[in-house]
C-alpha cells in the first residue's frame, strides 16, 4: 500500500494503490492526512470508528473520504493511521477506524472537500489504484 500526492492545478491530487481494495482506501485516506500536514506524530490521539455506505465503489471511496473530513471537522482532529475493510452486503460498506490527532499536535493547511474531478478506483495487474483530488 502506498501513495503519493500530486500537483493539481490549485487543489492537491492523491494517487495511492494497494495489494486489494482495502489497501488502496487505506492509501488514499493516508494521503488524504499527508495532504494536510507535512509530518504527523506518532501515538498522540484517539481511535474513532469510521463508517461508510455507497452503491458503487467509487462512490465509497467519496463517502469514505468526506467522512474523514467531516469527522475532522466535528471531532478538531487530524484523522491518520486509518484502518479499512470494504464488502458487499447489497451495498458497498466500509467499517475501519482512524487516530484521531489533535490539532494541537500538527501545523496542518485546510482541506476543504474531496472531489469527483478525475476520481478513478480501479483494479489493475498488481492489484488497485486510486486517483482523487481535494479542494484546499
Amino acid at each position: 500500500m502506498s501513495y503519493e500526492l500530486r500537483e493539481h492545478t490549485a487543489d492537491v491530487a492523491v494517487e495511492a494503490t494497494g495489494a486489494d481494495i482495502d489497501e488502496v482506501f487505506v492509501g488514499a485516506a493516508d494521503g488524504l492526512s499527508a495532504a494536510h500536514c507535512e509530518s504527523i506524530p506518532d501515538g498522540v490521539g484517539e481511535r474513532f470508528p469510521v463508517v461508510a455506505h455507497a452503491e458503487s465503489k467509487d462512490a465509497l471511496l467519496f463517502e469514505y473520504l468526506d467522512e474523514l473530513i467531516y469527522q475532522r471537522d466535528v471531532r478538531s482532529v487530524l484523522p491518520a493511521d486509518h484502518e479499512a475493510q470494504v464488502h458487499w452486503n447489497g451495498e458497498w460498506v466500509l467499517e475501519g477506524s482512524a487516530r484521531g490527532v489533535p490539532f494541537g499536535a500538527i501545523d496542518a493547511r485546510e482541506i476543504k472537500a474531496v472531489t469527483y474531478s478525475e476520481m478513478k478506483l480501479e483494479e489493475t495487474e498488481d492489484g488497485w489504484r486510486a486517483y482523487v483530488v481535494f479542494d484546499v
